[in-house]
């Protein structure tokens, strides 16, 4: 299945939140979901009852769109989480937080995980020193990523390290906007992950 190429907006309207899929607009009064634009459609306004399996369809929506997956790879994701051992829901969102797209858009480097993906498969991100263009590279404490030194790329970085320095950097991250630098201080707990889900929801979706 190709990458999904429509408006970003119509996404969020359809689940109902913010997920954050076009940088800085997200933050303006122009956001759609800011203005109260209903779900994409003919029967968008209307809300209708929602059964379990439509709540548990909805949760893993949101959470597989916020991070730009296709359902493949997100649910070869969710496999590799219930192999492992530990709380399931919590072990998935560790995995998607610590794929390096959604690192270079954690640490400022990029405006959206859709413009982080763009920039590394464009080479201009370094992972402890090497050039690495694969998005979808999982990562671990102690990894340190870098915007390459050529102007080129770091011009490209400059205007989102700026915007993200005022809304704040996740405490398990270390980042150094001067050298365009950033550090991953430890895996993120439960508690310091953004995505508003209950995943729960999704375990149970797949579980069936």
């Amino acid at each position: 299945m190709g990458r999904y190429t429509g408006p970003v907006c119509k996404l969020c309207r359809r689940e109902g939140m913010k997920l954050f899929l076009k940088g800085d607009r997200c933050y303006m009064a122009k956001c759609a979901v800011e203005q109260g634009r209903p779900a994409p459609g003919m029967h968008g306004a209307r809300r209708s009852k929602q059964s379990d399996y439509g709540v548990q369809l909805r949760e893993k929506q949101r959470l597989r769109r916020s991070y730009g997956l296709h359902e493949g790879p997100f649910r070869r994701l969710f496999e590799r989480a219930a192999r492992r051992r530990g709380v399931t829901g919590e072990i998935l969102l560790q995995l998607l937080e610590m794929r390096l797209d959604n690192l270079v858009y954690r640490m400022g480097f990029a405006g959206s995980r859709r413009g982080a993906r763009q920039f590394v498969r464009h080479g201009h991100i370094e992972v402890n020193g090497k050039k690495l263009t694969i998005p979808s590279a999982s990562l671990k404490a102690g990894d340190t990523i870098s915007v390459r030194s050529g102007k080129s790329s770091r011009d490209v970085a400059t205007p989102y390290t700026e915007a993200a320095e005022s809304r704040g950097i996740s405490p398990w991250l270390s980042v150094d906007r001067k050298n365009f630098t950033g550090e991953i201080k430890h895996i993120p707990s439960r508690e310091e992950i953004a995505p508003v889900v209950n995943e729960q929801l999704i375990v149970e979706l797949y579980s069936k």
